[in-house]
């Protein structure tokens, strides 16, 4: 299995660059790292990213980067099929684009037509959004939905300008959630209570199947531990729960492996929900991947909604459920109600 170390690296061998963005600072620093890519300016990043006929799948074994600016608006209501963990005020925003990690199950798959990463250079003006949102009230904000953010911080430097920004706003609480390897980042962010790192786990054989590029199990647990260590509030995200036939014994082994390798006493919390996505996403991704077992699975439409099967959601969420009560509190567990909420 191979995995993304340093998207430094990364081959991006064209980058797009919206025309009114190319003095940026942000372009510029970022251009300063790929010195030999071609660069291609645009007049709109929809030009590249949006047009007709394109190939996910080729796009995304070589993806290039698009490099624009935000113009409308940047914070969203968090979608009902979402963990809120309990905030009155649950929001999304999209820094990016596409993630540079390659699930097989990812909802971006359905909701871009592109393979290509698209990165926002004008974080200032998302900040300024947020901060006219909490004038209102508190924010409970996750800024890695559509993207790992982790993944893309050697170029943005995101991570750490939305750390910096949430310990100013003390009505502000983040979410930043990934499935990297990276440790370094925590030597270089201060600590904050209301900045959560929240590390997706899979077992291995279902990472290394379906889960390309991105960190193994033992690399997203020793970010993990490194993450609390260093005074981080850590979530483990069981999140989502795919199918196999021997997926109780996968996510037994899985839960042995957290247990040797993470201080369980000391997670701020985890959560549980089954694989789940919008009808209308996965019509394309079936289209785009014939083959895919996930993809294919005869799921239910649940108020537009596709998901396992009741009986079968039920039982591979209640085996999840028995093995985390072994270590954490009932109070601890957040569990996706998506009966509810949609």
């Amino acid at each position: 299995m191979s995995s993304v170390k340093d998207l430094f690296n990364f081959p991006f061998s064209h980058i797009y660059v919206e025309e009114k963005v190319m003095d940026h600072e942000l372009t510029r620093k970022i251009l300063s790292r790929y010195a030999k890519s071609s660069v291609i300016p645009i007049t709109h990043y929809k030009d590249v990213f949006n047009r007709p006929n394109q190939s996910f799948l080729l796009q995304k074994a070589v993806p290039s980067l698009i490099l624009a600016r935000n113009t409308g608006a940047s914070v969203f209501q968090g979608a009902p099929v979402c963990q809120d963990f309990g905030y009155d005020h649950f929001y999304y925003t999209s820094c990016a684009r596409n993630c540079i990690f390659d699930c097989e199950y990812c909802y971006l798959r359905g909701m871009y037509g592109s393979g290509n990463v698209v990165i926002f250079v004008n974080l200032e003006d998302i900040l300024s959004e947020v901060e006219e949102l909490l004038k209102e009230h508190p924010v409970y904000l996750c800024v890695s939905f559509d993207t790992d953010l982790i993944a893309l911080e050697n170029l943005t430097g995101f991570v750490a300008r939305w750390a910096e920004f949430t310990r100013s706003h003390e009505d502000l609480t983040i979410e930043i959630r990934t499935k990297s390897f990276r440790k370094d980042i925590y030597e270089k962010i201060a600590p904050c209570d209301r900045v959560i790192f929240a590390y997706t786990l899979s077992p291995q054989e279902i990472i290394e199947k379906y889960e390309k590029r991105t960190a193994s199990l033992a690399e997203r647990l020793g970010a993990a531990a490194c993450a609390m260590e260093k005074g981080f509030p850590v979530r483990l995200c069981f999140d989502p729960l795919i199918y196999v036939q021997n997926g109780k014994d996968l996510y037994t082994s899985m839960f042995e492996e957290v247990q040797r390798n993470i201080d369980v006493h000391r997670l701020k919390d985890v959560s549980v929900g089954s694989f789940r996505i919008s009808s209308e996403y996965i019509k394309k991704i079936r289209k785009d991947f014939p083959t895919s077992s996930i993809c294919q699975f005869p799921y239910e439409n649940r108020d537009g909604y596709m998901q396992y099967p009741r009986e079968l959601q039920k039982e591979m969420e209640n085996t999840l459920l028995t093995l985390l009560q072994s270590f954490i509190s009932k109070d601890k567990i957040y569990m996706t109600d998506t009966e509810e909420k949609t």
